[in-house]
This record gives structure tokens, C-alpha cells and sequence, in this order.
């Protein structure tokens, strides 16, 4: 049977019980995650679905659940800036311009993999999609368990979830622990004017050497094409011609040797 755990703070509930309770959830999806299982958490864009990264066999049942195919591999939410140094070889200097000015939050970065990683997240042809969240509930679970494959909550081709009773009616029994954090997205207002655009920026760097020096947005998000330039200059790669489309996906753009998430994938994002 799953679970709803509730991670927010309540002013009518004693201080110190709210903070046990909060580091037994903590320890409870910690738990879960050790032992291979799913957990949902809340993160600032969307709620997303959680697998130990480097359990291959948790990463499937992730996948499974939501419905994808190991052509759509999952981003990895990181609990600092240094490990993306960790995971990630030959990153440009504009890459750790935009980590510096946008992490924690709705930024994630699709670099070139460490080749020495023992992981499997599919058909990731030697990328990896990596963000660092600002949500507190997030980074206090990775900072007990490490780098987490995530994915947003919810089945293949629906709407992204932004709380947790959502996650729980999309993803059901396939989730052991559900951590509730309210409301996911009110950090950020939509830079299309629309609701319901929770979505990271994913800009793509896994070219840049090859390619003239540029950057790539594959998915338009929460932090904005202005916001980028503002950072790297003409080092993003102009924008396609397409207009009235302001959410480019991550096949439109990718390269043969991208394995980015697509369209339906919210977060890292999560």
C-alpha cells in the first residue's frame, strides 16, 4: 500500500514533532530509494519519480512505470554543484556559467557522461541530463542518498503533476513512498504566460566542441532564452524559426548523439 508522507510545515503543530516527523520521512523514502523502490518528490518546477541512479534495475522500474521506453532515459537530480564534476567530463566554460548563476533551480544541463560511471539509464549514448533542484524536501533526500535518476510523476504523454495526492493517483502502487511538499511551480512565474508551464530549460552542451562553440536550448522552461543570453551571449545557438511555438522539444533539436528528455518530461527537473 502506498503512502502519502507530509514533508510541509504546519504553525499549528509543535516544532519539534513537525522536525522528527519530517527526518522520519526523510529516512523512510532514504530507505526505499536503498533498497531499489520508487519515491515521489516534490521538486521546484514538478513533482518527479525517483530511482537510485546507479541501480539499473530501479531506473526500469521507473521508466516502466511512467511508460517509457529506454529511448527516453531520465535526467539526474544532484545534490550539489560539485558533483557535477563528478558525472559529467569536458564541461565548457558556459555551462558552469549558467550552473553558477541558475542552481539550485529550473536549469538542466545535457553534458557528456563520465565514461567511468557504472550506470544504466537507458539509451543515453553517453550524455546525461543533470539539474540541481531548489526544492528543500529534494535536496534533503539527496543529500542522504546521491545523484537520483528522476522523472516527472506522472504516465507518458499526460500533464506533469504539482502536488503529491496527483503523483499518487497517476502512479499508484508502483511508488512505495510519496513525499508531500504542497504545491511544486510557485517559485516560478511562466515565461509564456500560461499555466501549467513548470517545465526546466534544458540547454544541450554535448556539441560544443564540434559544433562551433554553441549551446543549445532543446526545451524551452521556466528560466528564459533572455535569462541564458543574459549569462553566455552569443554562445546560445539563435533560436529555430518557428513561430507561435515557444516549447521546443528535445527531438527537434537533438543532436545524432543526444539522448535528452523529451517533450513530456518536466523536470529535473525534475
Amino acid at each position: 500500500m502506498t503512502r502519502i508522507y507530509d514533508c510541509t510545515s504546519d504553525s499549528t503543530t509543535d516544532e519539534s514533532t513537525t522536525s522528527e516527523n519530517y527526518s522520519a520521512h526523510i529516512a523512510l523514502a532514504r530507505t526505499a530509494i536503498g533498497r531499489g523502490a520508487l519515491v515521489v518528490i516534490p521538486t521546484d518546477t514538478v513533482y518527479g519519480v525517483a530511482a537510485d541512479a546507479f541501480n539499473a534495475e530501479a531506473v526500469q522500474l521507473l521508466l516502466d512505470a511512467k511508460g517509457r521506453s529506454r529511448q527516453s532515459p531520465p535526467p539526474v537530480l544532484i545534490p550539489g554543484i560539485p558533483t557535477l564534476d563528478a558525472l559529467a567530463v569536458d564541461v565548457p566554460q558556459p555551462v558552469r556559467d549558467l550552473v553558477a548563476a541558475f542552481w539550485p533551480g529550473g536549469l538542466t544541463v545535457i553534458v557528456n557522461a563520465q565514461p567511468s560511471l557504472v550506470w544504466d539509464l537507458g539509451e543515453t549514448r553517453g550524455t546525461v541530463a543533470l539539474r540541481m533542484p531548489s526544492n528543500q524536501v529534494a535536496l534533503d533526500l539527496l543529500a542522504e542518498t546521491g545523484p537520483l535518476a528522476v522523472s516527472s510523476a506522472n504516465l507518458s504523454g499526460m500533464p506533469a503533476t504539482t502536488d503529491a495526492q496527483a503523483a499518487e493517483a497517476a502512479l499508484g502502487e508502483s511508488v512505495d513512498v510519496y513525499l508531500d511538499g504542497g504545491t511544486a511551480g510557485s517559485t516560478y512565474e511562466s515565461v509564456f504566460g500560461q499555466t501549467g508551464d513548470g517545465s526546466s530549460t534544458i540547454v544541450d552542451a554535448t556539441g560544443f566542441e564540434t559544433n562551433g562553440g554553441f549551446l543549445h536550448i532543446v526545451r524551452s522552461g521556466v528560466i528564459s532564452r533572455d535569462a541564458i543570453v543574459a549569462v553566455v551571449g552569443d554562445v546560445l545557438a539563435a533560436a529555430p524559426a518557428v513561430p507561435g511555438f515557444p516549447a521546443i522539444s528535445a527531438e527537434a533539436e537533438a543532436t545524432p548523439t543526444l539522448a535528452a528528455p523529451s517533450q513530456d518530461e518536466t523536470d529535473a527537473d525534475r
